[in-house]
């Protein structure tokens, strides 16, 4: 699966928004090991240096293209590794780990939260936000589409159940090894511009995996089919904005 930080980025401050939300919760007042987890093309180094300024920052993805656009941009203000965050290891105890819209793209969280949040020291912090789109129409409708087709073939075994758990869940995960949890939910309204913005919204994330599994015309007829879903439920305003709610989960663990 390829990943496009051009059309990622191309609403970088409406995605933005819930990771300097979630930076902004982190109560740290220091921290000289930060790991970025999930960086994609960087866009968080800035904010993440500036609230810790004496910080060795890290970021990780699995993503190489992801990763060059980062070392372009933001050469020497990280390390840049690739790896999977499934088998990643630090070498040393980081006092922050930060994941910003990346961690739902993999599964077992009941596994995985207790790992990674092992690996920070006492006092340090698990830091997490993630999409929370399974049940919104505009993953519905994507899901519908994919099931109903030609294509269907193709797609079917490459839809995912709920990626993300319920915040009880990630709780009661946690809590073995927390002294502290914040777990809450906000549910953003973009207001995007131009025509079927919402599907290239998706386009980037959710819808990528199956438009990379489709070729040629089936993959334009799969596009459109998907397209003609999202307007009727995300028609334009009066002035030509679309408005796209979109839900996230966020929790902050603090380790005993």
């Amino acid at each position: 699966m390829r990943w496009s930080p051009d059309h990622y980025l191309k609403y970088a401050d409406h995605r933005l928004r819930p990771a300097l939300d979630l930076l902004a919760r982190i109560p740290l007042d220091q921290a000289e090991q930060v790991v970025d987890l999930g960086c994609g093309p960087g866009n968080m180094v800035e904010a993440l240096l500036e609230a810790f300024p004496t910080a060795k920052l890290t970021g990780i993805d699995n993503s190489e293209e992801m990763l060059a656009r980062a070392r372009e941009v933001f050469a020497n203000q990280a390390t840049w590794q690739h790896a999977d965050v499934n088998s990643w290891t630090p070498k040393t105890s980081p006092d922050l780990i930060f994941s910003n819209a990346a961690l739902q793209w993999l599964g077992d969280h009941a596994s995985l939260f207790p790992r990674l949040f092992g690996f920070v020291p006492s006092g340090g912090v698990l830091a997490v936000q993630m999409p929370n789109q399974f049940a919104q129409p505009s993953h519905v409708l994507m899901r519908e589409v994919a099931r109903d087709g030609p294509w269907a073939e193709v797609l079917k075994p490459l839809l995912r159940p709920a990626p993300v758990a319920n915040p009880e869940d990630y709780y009661g995960w946690l809590k073995p090894q927390a002294k502290s949890i914040d777990v809450w939910q906000t549910e953003y309204t973009h207001d995007l511009k131009g025509d079927d913005p919402v599907l290239d919204w998706i386009s980037s994330t959710a819808l990528n995996p199956l438009l990379g599994a489709l070729l040629g015309d089936q993959r334009e007829d799969f596009q459109s089919a998907v397209a003609q879903k999202l307007r009727s439920a995300y028609p334009k305003q009066a002035d030509g904005t679309t408005l796209f709610a979109f839900k996230r989960l966020f929790v902050v663990a603090v380790k005993a």
